[in-house]
């Protein structure tokens, strides 16, 4: 019996597909909640599946599986932020893993059929294959759905995808005669360590690298709309050299583009070796087939690079690699983001309004910088989660504890916040408007910037304690145009030389920035290449 029951729908559904046959109340009464039935009040709504549920008389242990609504879901990517980051959730959620281990299992039955030392599982016919491969084709929720309820029997959740596997099969002649050799010879650790790798490859190449793409094209088109404007520098938060606004945001379009490459470098590594990683089983089972060769072309087979040297697991030494490259890429977003949070402190930049929207219940005037700060927000939590991915994967004992396992379930924590950081910080970016007027007025007021130019000229013509007299001029005092060109008039230069101090000012003092500013493309081109690290 399939109760819906009693439950009113808050928002969308957040799977592939809806379950077939699933019908919503009209009216909310009564829902489980731990271990116990109750009425809600009338303004809470869920959205819940309950499969196999008999009401009992007294408190029993139910079974229930449920899609959790916003207001109810432990996790904010779950609840709050699911809108931002559902992209990830086809590949990195419970019904992406179940996915791609039914991928895994059935490709490797595929595999099995065109190994010739292995008679008893011919070559399948055409239709065969197609009925193979429609599974995975046409896999959606209620198949996942039917997989939890084995496991529910099982206790164990590959062994659960096998039973589904041989279920599905038994009703075709051809395939019904080789069911025993779905997960022939597998650890659970097969299925799983490729189930994972392909996971972090469909997450990756289909959402994550592209988002960071587009961070990095936004601020390289900052970079070059803005590559004239010159500001006043800061360091250690004190007036210094200027650059241009547009130097400024390149700087961070190549690191970015560099951590981004360094990224979709790692190989994505997978191990097939049965249970300690020696193919002990296999090779009692067939000894003359080359089991090495077989599973090194079947990890490629799914776009995978082949690791022969592992325990039960994969070592995950690349999934370290992959994860330490995100938490160097989102520190580098951190900076970016505190620095456009400054600048916006600073006035340099404006923010675009939208109508309706209130930046503080108290103070009508406020317009915060709320999406840098999400978006820092987001990147801390998200490097939590990785650097801890980071740390403990690598570590196993002996040939192989569980640990990996239930920390490998967080992969989404962390990728799933660095996406909803990632599209933060570009939403802040389209709402920046260059506040030119404010950037100008600190320019006019920092004269004494000049400096460190007019004592580097003093010292080329020999022009004795240059950096003492400037010093003496411009340390703790007030310096205006005025005060600096009266120094400059006094000084002992070639004409043309003083001549060009004088037509110096704070605004063109930008060295080469507009030049970098302007080669944004050039340098990421480089990067891209591996040719500028």
């Amino acid at each position: 019996m399939e109760i819906g029951a009693n439950c009113r729908v808050l928002d969308q559904p957040r799977f592939l597909c809806a379950p077939k046959g699933f019908q919503i109340p009209k009216e909310p009464s009564t829902i489980f909640r731990n271990g116990s039935f109750y009425k809600p009040p009338t303004n809470f709504y869920c959205k819940a599946i309950l499969k196999d549920l008999q009401v009992p008389m007294e408190k029993k242990e139910v079974n229930v599986i449920h899609e959790l609504s916003s207001l109810v879901a432990l996790s904010p990517l779950d609840g709050r932020y699911w809108g931002k980051v559902k992209d990830l959730a086809p590949y990195l959620s419970e019904y992406g893993l179940i996915f791609f281990r039914v991928l895994v299992e059935i490709k490797w039955l595929v595999k099995l059929s065109e190994i010739p030392e292995i008679i008893e599982v011919p070559r399948f016919s055409k239709d065969a294959s197609s009925f193979l491969l429609g599974i995975i084709d046409n896999f959606c929720e209620d198949d996942a759905l039917e997989i939890k309820k084995i496991e529910r029997v099982t206790n164990h959740d590959v062994k659960a995808v096998e039973y589904f596997l041989k279920q599905r099969c038994q009703s075709h002649p051809e395939i019904s005669k080789v069911l025993e050799f779905f997960h022939f010879s597998c650890t659970s650790e097969d299925i799983n360590n490729l189930a994972h790798g392909l996971m972090l490859k469909e997450s990756l190449e289909n959402v994550m690298l592209p988002f960071m793409d587009n961070l990095t094209n936004a601020i390289s088109t900052m970079a070059k709309d803005n590559a004239c404007i010159p500001i006043l520098c800061r360091t250690h938060g004190q007036p210094a050299s200027p650059s241009t606004l547009g130097k400024e945001m390149a700087i961070f379009a190549v690191r970015l583009g560099r951590e981004r490459l360094e990224a979709s470098k790692v190989k994505i590594m997978g191990k097939f070796a049965g249970a300690v990683g020696n193919y002990n089983a296999h090779l009692v089972a067939y000894p003359n087939v080359n089991w090495p060769k077989v599973a090194e072309e079947f990890v490629n087979s799914l776009g995978l690079c082949f690791n022969p040297y592992v325990t039960q697991i994969e070592t995950h030494d690349y999934m370290a690699k992959l994860f330490f490259t995100i938490v160097r890429y989102n520190n580098i977003l951190i900076d970016f983001d505190r620095d456009i949070w400054g600048y916006i402190s600073l006035g340099y930049f404006k923010q675009i309004t939208k109508v309706g929207e209130i930046g503080s219940s108290t103070m009508p005037h406020k317009v915060n910088p709320i999406d840098f700060e999400n978006s820092e927000g987001n990147l801390g939590v998200a490097n939590g989660a990785l650097a801890q991915l980071s740390e403990k994967l690598p570590i196993s004992r002996w040939q192989r504890d569980l640990t990996d396992s239930t920390v490998l379930r967080n992969m989404g924590v962390g990728l799933g916040h660095s996406l909803l950081a990632y599209k933060s910080t570009l939403q802040g970016i389209s709402k920046l408007q260059v506040n030119e007027s404010r950037i100008n007025e600190d320019l006019d007021q920092s004269w004494e910037i000049l400096a460190e130019p007019i004592q580097t000229v003093m010292r080329r013509y020999g022009v004795p304690e240059p950096y003492e007299k400037l010093k003496e001029l411009t340390r703790g005092k007030t310096v205006t145009k005025e005060s600096i060109r009266r120094f400059i008039e006094g000084l002992e230069l070639p004409k043309e030389a003083k001549t060009n101090l004088l037509e110096l000012t704070p605004h063109s003092y930008v060295g080469a920035a507009v030049e970098l500013a302007r080669d944004v493309d050039m340098a990421l081109n480089l990067v891209n290449r591996g040719e500028l690290f």
